[in-house]
């Protein structure tokens, strides 16, 4: 199952106007509003507050949602020992249209206290006043901020403020076949193997006849095709813009080596399992034995029951760089009163504590997004519910850096990784995909 993001392009200035105009409206008992902003935890009332998130309820007789009952069963619990305030959790939509439904709900000022949304939506989320900004609030000492992992903070903070207390976590690594890797006398990756190492493995898995290959690629030129090429640009040095966002960075020696290297793969060896729908199969062929290598992350090992598999991080060019990339998701805060505010801040570090924090990733393998989870003691029976997920927590502290905070990064993003698919596709050379897409990128920048 891959991991996706709904990268709306939205202009949220007319939600802004919205926010500042809209006044008056009484929400309905089955609106987002709840209790009146004027209420104060301070006078013994209770303040009420509510949390739009995307973890459906399955249908009667279906498969439990973990995800669900963790955030649910959490929630319980902070009613039960916080009487003035009361919690009330929503799922709004998919986590997919979350960003949609918000807009939309920010427009006649019925937005929630809380709600769940992807981490490249905060750019667009920041043109809203609505949006409580939490920077003094999380740099309090006793919050430890610095416990989050970096590319979770780069992810909640835009233009220098925090808008947002990292929801999850997750990362990319290389999850392997080990029986594959037997059949053809290989050694298992090692924690310095290199790409060359992973090139000269996936040539050897790979078997035309019986149409097994050694490697999958995302090739759908979504965010999902450029996310995976972005871990290799940074391994090499490189950087998707410049340090100020006015220009394309890609197009440099680093984004060349990182994208010859899966066009020598995909094209020269065709040791890669070139994906173009994007829609699945690739986990269907790994778990049957057809694909020895995936570059994945924590939610698809569920999806592998039939493999004895091995997780290894991401292999290195010169230099031994082992970065990996993370797709931090947000909780982001709306302000709807000082008081409702104040109560939704109150749960968010309760929530986001680490002995919460431990307690969700146990019920559902959520990796925790703080670092000193790991050392607590209830730790390690992680690894043990949800096999091979210690080397994804592992892999967190490769994680150094964060896609662009900025608007127009879902256009940057289809130039990427169209460029990406016409070279997988034996269409383009490495150097013109990334002139042509670096030239779009720098366009689109020039704009205002």
């Amino acid at each position: 199952m891959k991991r996706t993001w709904f990268l709306l392009s939205v202009v949220l200035g007319v939600v802004a106007a919205a926010c500042t105009s809209s006044k008056g409206a009484n929400p309905q008992s089955a609106s987002p509003g709840g209790a009146s902003s004027a209420q104060s935890a301070s006078s013994g009332e209770v303040v009420n507050i509510t949390l739009w998130h995307g973890y459906e309820a399955p249908a009667p007789g279906g498969p439990p949602n973990y995800e669900a009952i963790s955030l649910k069963n959490l929630i319980d619990t902070f009613n039960a020992t916080h009487p003035t305030i009361q919690v009330r959790d929503v799922f709004c939509c998919s986590n997919d249209f979350a960003l949609q439904k918000l807009t939309v709900a920010l427009q006649g000022d019925k937005q929630p206290d809380i709600a769940y949304e992807y981490g490249s939506s905060m750019p667009q989320l920041a043109t809203t006043p609505k949006v409580v900004d939490l920077t003094q609030r999380v740099n309090d000492p006793s919050y430890a901020w610095d416990d989050f992992f970096p590319g979770e903070r780069a992810v909640t903070t835009v233009d220098g403020k925090v808008l947002g207390i990292p929801a999850l976590v997750d990362n990319l690594a290389i999850v392997y076949n080990q029986t594959l890797f037997d059949k053809v006398g290989l050694s298992y990756p090692s924690s310095d193997w290199t790409w060359d190492e992973f090139r000269a493995a996936a040539k050897a898995l790979t078997v035309p006849a019986a149409k097994q290959f050694g490697w999958s690629f995302p090739a759908d030129a979504s965010e999902d095709t450029v996310w995976h090429y972005d871990a290799m640009l940074w391994e090499a040095g490189g950087d998707i813009l410049t340090s100020d966002n006015k220009k394309a960075a890609f197009d440099s020696p680093a984004g060349l080596e990182a994208l010859t290297a899966l066009q020598e793969m995909a094209v020269t060896d065709k040791a890669v399992f070139v994906d173009l729908q994007n829609s699945g199969k690739a986990d269907t062929l790994f778990n049957s034995g057809k694909i020895g290598m995936m570059v994945t992350g924590p939610w698809a090992l569920p999806s592998y029951p039939d493999v004895k598999y091995g997780v290894q991080i991401m292999p290195s060019f010169p230099g031994g760089n082992h970065q990996t990339i993370a797709g931090p998701d947000n909780w982001v805060l709306f302000d709807n009163g000082p008081a409702r505010v104040d109560a939704a801040w109150t749960f968010m570090k309760w929530f986001t504590a680490p002995e919460q924090v431990l307690a969700d990733s146990l019920a559902c393998g959520h990796l925790p997004t703080r670092a000193s989870v790991g050392s607590m003691p209830g730790f390690a029976s992680f690894g043990t519910k949800y096999p091979g997920v210690g080397a994804f927590v592992a892999n967190l502290s490769n994680v150094l850096k964060a896609r662009p905070q900025i608007s127009t990064y879902p256009k940057i993003s289809t130039a990427m990784g169209q460029a990406i698919v016409s070279v997988l596709l034996g269409q383009a050379s490495p150097q013109e995909a990334l002139s042509k897409a670096a030239q779009e990128v720098d366009t689109t920048l020039s704009i205002p």
